[in-house]
C-alpha cells in the first residue's frame, strides 16, 4: 500500500522480539526498560492495563530515550492521545475500528492495530495500512494462518502476539510475512515480583538473535 506508514515498520525490523510488559511500579518499570534494552531489545510494548501505565511509558522514555516505547491495548481516542502526550512512539490495540485509525491519525502516532480474520486485515488495508498485529496469535490459528495469509495478502507484514514463548517463536519468525513477534515470556509476573532485572536481561539477550 503505497500510503501506508513507514515508520510501523521501521519500528517492527529493530528487533525480532518485541516484549508486551504490564507495569504495576514506575521505578520498576524504568529498571525493565533499562534491562530491556541492555539485552539488545529497544522497543517495548507497554500495555495499558494498570493505572501507572501512563506513568510508566513517561518515566520510561525519560530514562532510556533510545528505547522505542509504545503503548499496548489502545482501546480508545483518550488513550491513543494520551499515550502520544506520554511519549510514546507508537500504539497498539488488540483490535481496531474505524474510530481508532481515524484517532491514530489524528495523533500522527505509527499504528499497529490487531486483527484476527480477514474481513479486520481488509479494513486496516482500507484505511491504509499494511502492517498489523496477529491478536491472539495461538489462539487464532498460529503460524498455519498466517502462512495462507501470505497467498492473498502478499504485502502485508505481521507481528503476531499471544501465547507466544521462546520456544515457539521461530516457527512464526521463519515466516516471510513476519517481521518480529510480541511476547511476555521476558517480564513475567514473577520476574517483576523479585526484581530479577538480571533474568530479564539475559532472556533479552537469548530473544535478540532469535531469529538469526
Amino acid at each position: 500500500m503505497s500510503g501506508a506508514d513507514p515508520r510501523v515498520r521501521a519500528v517492527l525490523k529493530l528487533a525480532p522480539v518485541i516484549p508486551v510488559f504490564t507495569p504495576d511500579d514506575v521505578d520498576d518499570a524504568v529498571q525493565v526498560a533499562q534491562a530491556l534494552f541492555r539485552g539488545g531489545l529497544p522497543v517495548i510494548e507497554v500495555t495499558l492495563r494498570t493505572p501507572r501505565a501512563m506513568d510508566a511509558i513517561r518515566a520510561m522514555v525519560e530514562a532510556v530515550p533510545d528505547a522505542v516505547v509504545g503503548a499496548g491495548t489502545v482501546l480508545t481516542p483518550a488513550q491513543m492521545e494520551a499515550a502520544r502526550a506520554a511519549g510514546a512512539r507508537f500504539a497498539v490495540s488488540p483490535g481496531a475500528t474505524p474510530t481508532l485509525y481515524a484517532a491514530a491519525r489524528d495523533a500522527d502516532l505509527p499504528y499497529l492495530p490487531g486483527v484476527a480474520t480477514g474481513s479486520e486485515l481488509i479494513l486496516g488495508l482500507e484505511h491504509g495500512l499494511d502492517t498489523f498485529k496477529f491478536f491472539p496469535a495461538v489462539q487464532a490459528g498460529g503460524a498455519p494462518l498466517l502462512a495462507a495469509w501470505h497467498g492473498p495478502f502478499a504485502d502485508v507484514r505481521f507481528c503476531p502476539t499471544g501465547g507466544i514463548s521462546a520456544q515457539t517463536a521461530a516457527q512464526f519468525l521463519h515466516l516471510p510475512n513476519v517481521l518480529c513477534v510480541g511476547g511476555s515470556w521476558l517480564t513475567t509476573a514473577a520476574l517483576l515480583q523479585t526484581r530479577d532485572w538480571g533474568a530479564i536481561e539475559r532472556l533479552a539477550r537469548e530473544a535478540s538473535v532469535l531469529a538469526g
